[in-house]
């Protein structure tokens, strides 16, 4: 953590580290702010990424915001049974053509919170025809064992206490408003399937209740 971190009590985050990053997305090179967050558990971390319009900065616009869960065999390597890559790209597109947009990645949600090597002993019984619901279940996880609180408080911390958010679930516009935040609109993300997420898809719609 850098000597100038600030530590916020009332939010129980230290604010570890802020500047501003070139990103190539979509061959064109791209300024935005970076913030990396760390919860009261040091595992429990956060990376931000803002983007403001010079002519927004001085108005009261709500923000367009993706709170993202980490997940490596997609963001990563582009997997083709989940569609977290797609997702996030198009998350990019629309955050980084708003007048404010916010990229919260959480990388500690990997497989909806239950970790990289739970999510592949999953995977590993869906190859046998489970759903992911079913196969988490059969090797002991829960089924969302995610939390929002970091993605609260860091969006308080930004000042931004109602937003946008990009999502088809509904449980995580639940959990932010249980935490305070004010969501104002929820839009969905939709994207191509492939011939490999198809079930997987299907199954977020029919057991979880996702806006597919």
């Amino acid at each position: 953590m850098s000597s100038n971190a600030v530590k916020s009590v009332e939010l129980d985050i230290d604010w570890s580290a802020q500047t501003i990053l070139p990103i190539e997305f979509r061959n064109r090179e791209v300024k935005v702010e970076a913030r990396a967050y760390q919860g009261a558990d040091p595992t429990c971390q956060a990376m931000v990424l803002v983007h403001r319009d010079k002519d927004a900065a001085n108005g009261h616009t709500v923000p367009l915001v993706r709170v993202h869960s980490g997940c490596v065999t997609g963001d990563i390597f582009h997997s083709l049974r989940c569609d977290c890559y797609p997702q996030l790209q198009a998350s990019l597109d629309r955050i980084l053509t708003s007048p404010v947009g916010v990229l919260v990645y959480l990388p500690y949600q990997e497989g909806r919170g239950i970790g990289l090597v739970n999510k592949i002993r999953a995977y590993a019984l869906q190859d046998q025809g489970y759903d992911t619901v079913d196969a988490n279940v059969a090797i002991g996880a829960p089924i969302e064992a995610r939390d929002y609180d970091l993605a609260a408080h860091i969006l308080f911390d930004l000042g931004y206490s109602e937003i946008r958010l990009l999502t088809n679930n509904p449980a995580k516009v639940e959990a932010l408003q249980a935490e305070g935040v004010d969501v104002v609109e929820q839009l969905p993300l939709i994207v191509k399937p492939s011939s490999y997420n198809t079930r997987y898809l299907k199954t977020k719609k029919e057991r979880m209740a996702h806006k597919l």
